[in-house]
């Protein structure tokens, strides 16, 4: 690749003029007002959670249903980790479940748009508002998905987007925080790279709050340039293989597909179907030499969370059922009907 040669021979690899080019192109790709490149989408939601006042003492709405570092980084800024139910044909947080869990010790919700449907940000905007407390959309999983025609990652307070290896995109590693308010960004472009201010010499500069090394290098953001060069069309082959699924899947006997709310559309990062019998599933579609599995384990079945769930039956339905099946670029027209056949015959 010439560009990341050139970076890598320019004797500026750290964060540069490639960074920025990429946070400005990412965000008006995907309609991000502002966006800052970190090293990681772990590391963005860490600051997005500081920026919303989480701590000791504090509380994040969130859920259980979702990769564990959406929850581990709530630890680490010192918050309780409060797991709300979620919808029992969706697997997003339930509405009414974030509303009784609100308290006046709560910070913010944390809202992931789990395997790329979107939740329902109406219902929880509304939430947010009238408690006054921050809306954070995890968007790791639902690069380019949009709800009520606005692109995900608009609505809440802040969003996260991971660029990890195996996500829609990726830059080896690394993520990006979305800003409502530009207010907040000095503050958090100061905790991405340990309370410095850049610009200002180290002999001068004062920090007022320690801060972390989540900077992205113009290494990874010059692959991430040239990533965005194709992303719209590998993202719209994930869609397009998502809305296959969901038509086909619809006619067979014993599964069904997740439901998308009618303000929703998914970016399908994985394929989501609910069956009588995940088991069976898994089983029919490995004899066919296609992975299918529940991927996540939900977080509070971890020693470390389980002192934070209370019961979840929503979560318990989706789970019992829940499979994941490949949707992504790479499944071409033959892969995903030998699913559908396999399926339908099993």
């Amino acid at each position: 690749m010439p560009a990341l040669e050139e970076v890598l021979y320019s004797g500026m690899i750290g964060e540069g003029e490639a960074v920025y080019e990429f946070e400005r192109r990412f965000g008006e790709q995907f309609g991000l007002p502002r966006a800052l490149a970190t090293s990681s989408g772990t590391g963005a939601l860490h600051v997005a959670l500081l920026l919303s006042g989480a701590g000791p003492g504090r509380e994040v709405i969130t859920t259980s249903m979702t990769a564990e570092p959406t929850n581990t980084v709530i630890m680490q800024t010192g918050a309780t980790p409060v797991f709300a139910d979620v919808d029992p044909d969706t697997g997003n947080l339930s509405p009414a479940a974030v509303q009784a869990a609100v308290t006046e010790r709560t910070a913010a919700i944390c809202v992931v748009h789990y395997a790329g449907y979107p939740a329902d940000l109406a219902a929880l905007r509304a939430i947010a508002d009238r408690h006054e407390i921050g809306l954070i959309e995890d968007c790791a999983h639902a690069l380019g998905a949009r709800y009520a025609g606005k692109p995900i990652g608009t609505i809440g307070d802040s969003a996260i987007f991971s660029l990890q290896a195996i996500k829609h995109m990726t830059t080896v590693d690394g993520g990006i925080l979305g800003l409502r308010d530009p207010a907040q960004t000095l503050l958090a472009k100061q905790l991405r790279w340990f309370g410095l201010t850049k610009g200002v010499p180290r002999t001068e500069v004062d920090i007022k709050r320690p801060g972390f090394k989540y900077n992205m290098s113009n290494v990874t953001a010059t692959i991430g340039l040239q990533q965005l060069d194709h992303i719209d069309g590998l993202i719209a082959r994930h869609c397009n293989n998502g809305r296959f699924f969901d038509r086909e899947l619809a006619a067979i006997a014993g599964i069904k597909p997740a439901v998308v709310l009618a303000e929703a559309n998914p970016s399908y990062w994985i394929y989501t179907l609910l069956a009588d019998n995940s088991d069976e599933v898994e089983q029919c579609l490995a004899a066919i030499g296609v992975s299918a599995s529940k991927l996540h384990r939900p977080n509070h079945f971890h020693s470390a969370f389980a002192p934070f769930a209370g019961p979840m039956p929503g979560l318990d339905s989706f789970y019992q059922r829940l499979v994941h099946i490949p949707s992504g670029w790479w499944v071409g027209d033959e892969d995903r009907q030998r699913i559908i056949d396999a399926l339908a015959k099993g």
